[in-house]
């Protein structure tokens, strides 16, 4: 059997932000930039900047969560379309949440030349939401949180955490990002299965 696409992405991602972590001009060709996608028309940083981290920490948290979520949604996706669609809607959900991630800076920054921002977890973002709408009853543990947990409930108290530190602002952290991909993992999961928003709120109210 041949390698799955999230192995692929995950290797791809961190040999490019391996490689641009020693190469401080890499970096900074790739990295999002609202203002030189629109006024030096670069659009292509929109992508880009998927592919690169800050550190290997920023590197191995979002590859960390990628593998952990994403191969379980893999898995539920490939059993209930295929192969060929399962691993298309999960490359389809990971492309499409880091371009959803990119919109709402976009909107902020366009007019801001020193904004920069780089990382997959716009991405990841799209991944994990769209794992935790379809499987909200699993069970999450964290090292640092020993006492296991549902899914639905991180999806709500992380969503809330990141709409909250968004508004406080002056993080450092792309939160608005993170809430962008999270949108477009819910939406895509409920565009090609309605039927696990009712799935969900029968899971919440339970």
């Amino acid at each position: 059997m041949g390698i799955n696409v999230l192995t692929l992405v995950l290797i791809v991602t961190v040999l490019i932000s391996m490689q641009a972590m020693q190469n401080g001009n890499l970096k900074e060709r790739m990295m999002y930039s609202p203002y030189l996608v629109k006024h030096n028309n670069q659009g292509y940083r929109i992508f880009t900047h998927l592919w690169i981290h800050a550190d290997v920490a920023h590197l191995f948290f979002n590859m960390f969560s990628l593998y952990a979520l994403g191969g379980m949604l893999e898995t539920e996706l490939i059993h209930e379309y295929g192969r060929l669609k399962g691993e298309l809607h999960i490359l389809t959900i990971y492309l499409l949440g880091g371009l959803f991630a990119t919109l709402i800076p976009y909107i902020r920054n366009h007019k801001n030349p020193a904004y920069r921002s780089l990382g997959a977890s716009g991405a990841v973002s799209a991944i994990v939401f769209a794992a935790i709408l379809w499987r909200p009853e699993m069970e999450l543990q964290f090292i640092f949180v020993p006492i296991p947990f549902k899914a639905y409930w991180f999806g709500i108290f992380y969503l809330a955490y990141e709409i909250w530190m968004d508004k406080r602002g002056n993080t450092g952290i792309a939160h608005d990002a993170h809430i962008g991909g999270a949108i477009l993992g819910i939406v895509y999961v409920l565009f090609i299965n309605f039927g696990k928003l009712s799935n969900f709120v029968q899971q919440f109210i339970s």
